[in-house]
């Protein structure tokens, strides 16, 4: 500890203190027998003083010691000439006493205060340490992702023999997956920095996202939103969708329906994802929504990234997650936000 934090007190503030005090020990002998007044507000400013400052033990002994002399000789002094009872004398011990407990008090919580900071800069480190070590990682793995799939693809497209064909497009199919967890490594780490929202169009944004997987998946598409405008992270909910999106792709074939709908109320507003595919059991929707709400879990790319970034956006707005099952087969995943700022525009986007 610093002997004084002259950024917690006034310069002004120590010195008119000082000689209130100074003061009010002139009043105390000056008035015998009314020198109660005097002598609570000597050991009030002395408090005072001690919560502006942040003393090391041995001075703050040396000033409680003079405070405690000086008072207790003028009480001492007025009551060998009779003016007060020698009873009065026993306030200086009990201020004493209190101020040690007072003390003793704030010492305790600054040393529980400075044991969290350092409690939080180690977390922040160790934060530091690990999304650093996510972007270094997953960067020095694109290369060689990029150039291990570049010759899969030249003895692909090389080869006549039908089995080295499929072990090369294995080999190619592996690699786009292990490029695909790379990347939502970096976009989970992307997802602790600053979420800056912006109001903007929510169905505009659906529609985009789903209009960029039509090409990539022989499914049924269709969107249909009516949320119109809300405060949101425009790149966060892009993150958000893509994930349930390919979570869809994975668990439906050529000709099943994806669907995205957006509704909103006064106070929410809801972006639901759902197929046609082959579905869950009540046990696992109720065991993805557990592992959904604690940021976890396990998809069919057997990481949980995705349900993990999911459920990391979702979190970030105070939203929840909800999963139910389709009626007739397939899998609904909801997405509920608090509206906060929005501005309903009435519009419907239906693509089918």
């Amino acid at each position: 500890m610093s002997a004084i934090d002259s950024s917690r007190a006034s310069p002004l503030l120590m010195p008119l203190l000082i000689v209130a005090g100074l003061i009010n020990l002139v009043l105390m002998y000056v008035l015998p027998g009314a020198e109660t007044i005097p002598f609570h507000l000597v050991w009030i400013g002395l408090s005072v003083v001690y919560g502006l400052v942040t003393w090391p033990l041995r001075p703050m002994l040396a000033v409680l010691a003079i405070v405690a002399v000086t008072t207790g000789y003028v009480l001492v002094h007025h009551a060998a000439r009779g003016v007060i009872g020698w009873e009065e004398t026993t306030e200086v011990p009990l201020m004493t006493a209190v101020f040690v407990v007072m003390v003793w008090h704030v010492r305790r919580r600054q040393d529980m205060t400075a044991a969290v900071a350092r409690l939080a800069e180690t977390e922040r480190g160790r934060a530091a340490t690990r999304d650093r070590f996510v972007r270094l990682a997953s960067h020095e793995l694109r290369t060689p992702i990029t150039v291990a799939r570049g010759y899969a693809e030249l003895l692909r497209s090389a080869a006549t023999d039908p089995a080295v064909i499929a072990d090369s497009t294995v080999v190619i199919e592996e690699l786009d997956r292990l490029a695909g967890i790379t990347q939502r490594l970096v976009t989970l780490v992307q997802l602790d920095g600053p979420d800056v929202r912006q109001t903007a169009d929510v169905d505009a944004a659906l529609t985009t996202t789903v209009e960029r997987w039509r090409p990539a998946a022989d499914r049924r598409w269709r969107v249909c939103s009516q949320i119109g405008l809300a405060s949101f992270n425009p790149e966060r909910l892009k993150v958000a969708l893509d994930s349930l999106l390919e979570n869809a792709v994975k668990f439906t074939g050529p000709g099943d329906l994806i669907e995205v709908e957006g509704a909103g109320t006064a106070d929410t507003w809801t972006v639901t994802v759902s197929d046609s595919g082959l579905g869950m059991s009540a046990e696992s929707l109720a065991r993805l929504a557990t592992m959904g709400a604690e940021g976890q879990g396990v998809t069919a790319s057997g990481t949980g990234l995705g349900l993990a970034t999911v459920s990391a956006v979702v979190r970030s707005w105070n939203g929840r997650l909800e999963f139910t099952a389709r009626p007739g087969g397939g899998t609904v995943v909801r997405m509920v936000f608090p509206r906060e700022s929005a501005v309903h525009d009435g519009r419907m986007t239906v693509l089918s």
